[in-house]
């Protein structure tokens, strides 16, 4: 019987090892745990759209992480989604977050730095960030920030709450250049303390690049202030 009280998170994990390992660790850490060994078992559930957050192996039986978290985004933008990926594969990490997982973890990991990132997608993802609705570039791009989509030169483009997220909090600090690490920290949730081994600021500015700028390879409204971070420009 589920506890409708506790944060409910779904494994998709085939190794037994590890998801056993998984399901003990959230268990004790207060979270009410369902699993899936099986890709399409996996999606099943994840659909019923239940689950607080989603830990998505790549490598399954049936069906694969990247098709379910596919199929998950075209049902929700808002799940949130976390991947476990080999750790040799950069391949993998980068088709994860351009299908629209949260984060990542590479595989082997550490069980208290997955509980910590766990923690801080649940922060970020307890409610969508509003403070700015509309968020107006040059003028060809108006991001639709209740609504996930921005339109630039009459195309509409579909963004997952991540990346609006990053997009309103560079537009909040926009007279200054934010930093990899402070968008860690406040976007994501990161303790400032917290050492990680991440490309996901990168492959996420990436990814916003090519659906707002009509060239990504040279930006006009996110830039690159070398040696400083990211800045939005209006």
């Amino acid at each position: 019987m589920n506890d409708k009280n506790k944060t409910r998170i779904l494994i998709v994990e085939d190794e037994v090892a590890i998801r056993t390992g998984l399901i003990d660790v959230f268990v004790y850490h207060g979270y009410d745990v369902d699993f899936a060994d099986q890709g399409d078992e996996g999606l099943a559930k994840a659909l019923t759209g239940e689950f607080d957050l989603i830990l998505l192996d790549v490598m399954l039986p049936g069906m694969n992480g990247f098709e379910i978290c596919n199929r998950i985004r075209e049902q929700s933008r808002e799940q949130a989604i976390i991947m476990l990926t080999a750790k040799s594969s950069d391949a993998d990490i980068i088709e994860g977050l351009t299908l629209g997982a949260d984060d990542y973890v590479s595989k082997p990991f550490s069980v208290a730095q997955l509980v910590l990132r766990v923690e801080a997608v649940l922060r970020r993802t307890a409610t969508l960030q509003t403070q700015s609705q509309k968020i107006q570039l040059g003028d060809d791009v108006v991001i639709d920030c209740l609504n996930l989509s921005c339109e630039r030169s009459g195309e509409i483009q579909s963004f997952t709450r991540r990346e609006i997220e990053i997009l309103q909090y560079l537009h909040a600090n926009s007279e200054r250049p934010v930093s990899r690490d402070e968008l860690l920290n406040k976007v994501w949730g990161y303790a400032s303390d917290l050492e990680l081994e991440t490309r996901t600021v990168d492959i996420h500015m990436a990814k916003l690049r090519r659906k707002i700028e009509a060239d990504p390879s040279t930006p006009q409204y996110l830039v690159t202030v070398r040696g400083a971070g990211y800045k939005l420009l209006g």
